[in-house]
């Protein structure tokens, strides 16, 4: 058993430019769990992003969509936490990964943040990286010197579907993430693809 999540972060960009990129992966998933849960993200400037409290499979939760742009995507994941007390090991930050492909997520505890500024800004202002991954895969470009370009570029409808149905097989694991069964999560959505 894990500690049970308290605060499920999506990470992207603002603005209408950035909404259907590849990197908002991240926010596509949080929006999903709001639907899910009828939650109503509002923005909340002291936290600087969107935010919202939803109840999940009887616990409650923080949604937060950091309005920061990714690379300071830590100033909102650590004045959410820090307010309401949420250590770091009871937060879901959910990701666009380049090493999974269109259609793959999975779930990981902690770990390094392999060159994903949203990632590495979370650690950086949290003090630790011992936080529970959401990757959503988005397919990789081919080479190191595309990866920004991809990453801010829409993907083609056949990706996007995919993308969608890998977010909906992690939205169906959040009932077992609520209650710290991180391995019966892992199962589940490590088995789908």
């Amino acid at each position: 058993m894990s500690a049970p999540v308290q605060l499920i972060v999506g990470l992207g960009n603002p603005g209408a430019e950035y909404e259907q990129t590849r990197h908002n992966a991240g926010f596509w998933f949080v929006d999903a769990v709001a639907r899910s849960a009828g939650g109503n993200l509002r923005q909340e400037s002291k936290f600087h992003g969107e935010t919202c409290k939803v109840r999940l499979d009887g616990h409650e939760v923080w949604l937060l969509k950091p309005m920061t742009f990714m690379n300071r995507s830590g100033q909102a994941v650590a004045a959410l936490a820090r307010f309401y007390k949420i250590p770091l090991e009871n937060i879901l930050v959910a990701h666009d990964e380049l090493d999974l492909l269109p259609g793959v997520a999975r779930l990981k505890q902690g770990g390094g943040h392999a060159g994903h500024n949203g990632l590495r800004d979370i650690g950086s202002l949290m003090g630790g990286n011992n936080f529970l991954r959401l990757r959503i895969g988005i397919g990789h470009p081919g080479h190191a010197s595309q990866v920004t370009g991809f990453v801010l570029g829409k993907p083609p409808q056949s990706e996007r579907v995919l993308i969608e149905e890998a977010i909906a097989a992690a939205v169906a694991t959040l009932p077992w993430i609520m209650q710290g069964e991180m391995a019966r999560a892992m199962n589940r959505l490590h088995s789908t693809k």
